[in-house]
């Protein structure tokens, strides 16, 4: 493997098989020889919301109920179809020390700990976050084999999108165009010049 997308954009094409991605947007949250694993950025899960997932894992006393109501409503996302039941946090700067978090491109972390969902629960958490259960992962030379089936582009990942909560599931549009590509012109059969 010659180069490292981990921070960039997976953004799937017409050409993609895997129905569970058609229209997905993924962030990368590591890519090396091993593999990747990211998560999708555009499936917010229609049954489950932050104040759900705070009242399951027993953090709920800790927000500021009345004061915050927004923040109980947050869609939580389907990261991707790997082990669903585990929770990822993606996030910007955050003042709360979390030991557990790695680091990423752009000053971004992920945690899979409770800790940075406490921080948020009291508002002393980062300002730009996602919650996403279970992931979306590539075994060694399987993403890159995707990549030469033209069933992703990739792209640079700004924040605005990544952290963008409007409903609606435009990120996908929004990605292409960011790479100045139009949603209409893209087509399921692709060649090779």
């Amino acid at each position: 493997m010659s180069f490292d997308l981990t921070g960039k954009l997976l953004i799937s094409t017409p050409s993609m098989a895997d129905p569970r991605f058609s229209h997905s947007v993924i962030y990368l949250c590591a890519h090396s020889e091993e593999g990747a694993f990211g998560l999708i950025l555009n499936r917010p899960l229609t049954h489950l919301t932050l104040g759900d997932v705070f009242e399951q894992i027993g953090i709920g006393d800790e927000a500021l109920p009345g004061e915050r109501p927004e923040l109980a409503a947050t869609p939580v996302l389907s990261g991707g179809p790997v082990e669903t039941q585990r929770g990822f946090v993606l996030h910007g700067p955050c003042d709360t020390e979390d030991s557990h978090a790695q680091a990423l491109p752009d000053g971004l972390s992920l945690s899979a700990s409770t800790d940075v969902l406490k921080a948020i629960a009291k508002g002393e958490g980062p300002r730009d976050w996602l919650l996403a259960l279970g992931y979306s992962g590539w075994g060694p030379g399987q993403l890159e084999a995707e990549l030469a089936q033209n069933a992703w582009l990739t792209a640079a990942a700004p924040q605005a999108l990544i952290f963008d909560r409007k409903p609606g599931g435009h990120q996908w549009n929004e990605a292409l165009k960011s790479m100045g590509v139009d949603p209409l012109s893209l087509s399921p059969v692709s060649g090779r010049a």
